[in-house]
């Protein structure tokens, strides 16, 4: 057992007998006596038990005199090491999502953990050293703006927002009513109810110029139907499924492809000569088209044929730009 177990070993023993001698306490916990040492003085140093020694019984337990003794008291909840440093992993990963982020809560509970540690044999540094993200196309979300979000989310209140619709180049103010926060491909959105479009919509967090909470309750809209709409389809644009799109990877692309999950309903089949073949639901095409491009040459569309032609028409755009100026 680890050391944070053990201390509640300690601890149950001696209320359970009032005292046990030092080759009980060993047998009892299986440690040596230098171990049982170490976690003794942790008790009395770090938790301030008063726990002595009682040269006539030659055994240990708790003081009984009045006068020196001290209060304390073991934590309600408590982890052994391994589940601290757990803990303090998905900190050290939550700070690089978004820095910041959740620290005024977080911190006293990492201060605690880590004081808990003791002498494990991790260092509580190393979480922070060893255990790195590297967040790609990441954009900043103000930290007010999060909370708000956030606040309006959890207490179940509309919200009036001034968001930058980046692919009309528009700035609108819409009331919403928050359903979910969703942290996805390195990014925030909150799925919402638009009120000023009566339908559902997703907005990114990094858009938002303006967040005012207001007092009307939010409306409420069943969880099940958000998901519906928003993750049946393909990527953050999704919506009801309308196509199945059909791609087709060489045998040196797949060799990744086939390990990787595009989309929760997506069917995949390996060729016997390697080739991949992948075939997922969309609606909205501008996240999928973004991705297979960025599979070059070693991916091809292969239905519907009006997605494979807007491939076409982007792969041309793309040989314009490095097409080499005629001479004359």
């Amino acid at each position: 057992m680890g050391r944070m177990e053990r201390i509640w070993a300690i601890d149950r023993l001696l209320r359970a007998r009032g005292g046990l001698a030092l080759e009980e306490f060993l047998e009892a916990l299986e440690v040596s006596r230098a171990t049982f040492r170490r976690d003794l003085d942790y008790l009395r140093d770090r938790l301030h038990a008063t726990i002595v020694w009682d040269t006539i019984e030659r055994k240990y337990r708790y003081d009984r005199n009045p006068a020196t003794q001290r209060p304390h008291a073991l934590p309600g909840v408590w982890f052994n090491e391994s589940e601290i440093h757990a803990l303090l992993s998905m900190q050290q990963l939550l700070e690089q999502i978004e820095p910041g982020l959740l620290a005024a809560h977080i911190e006293p509970l990492k201060l605690k953990l880590v004081s808990l540690l003791g002498e494990g044999q991790v260092h509580p540094g190393a979480v922070a050293d060893r255990i790195r993200l590297s967040p790609l196309a990441r954009r900043r979300t103000q930290n007010t703006f999060f909370e708000a979000v956030a606040s309006g989310l959890l207490l179940r209140r509309r919200l009036r927002i001034t968001h930058y619709n980046r692919h009309t180049d528009e700035t609108l103010v819409r009331e919403i009513s928050p359903q979910r926060l969703i942290f996805y491909r390195d990014n925030w959105y909150i799925d919402s109810w638009c009120h000023l479009r009566d339908d559902l919509r997703s907005f990114a967090l990094d858009a938002l110029q303006a967040v005012i909470p207001l007092p009307a309750a939010a409306r409420e809209v069943a969880l099940n139907h958000v998901a519906a709409r928003f993750d049946d389809g393909y990527g953050i644009f999704s919506g009801p499924i309308r196509h199945w799109a059909k791609l087709r990877f060489t045998a040196y692309r797949s060799r990744w492809v086939a390990a990787e999950t595009w989309h929760r309903d997506q069917r995949g089949t390996l060729a016997t000569d390697g080739s991949y073949t992948l075939e997922v639901p969309y609606d909205d095409p501008r996240e999928l088209l973004a991705d297979i491009l960025r599979q070059g040459a070693e991916c091809e569309v292969i239905a519907p044929p009006e997605l494979r032609e807007q491939v076409a028409r982007e792969a041309a755009r793309v040989q314009d730009l490095y097409r080499e100026p005629s001479a004359g």
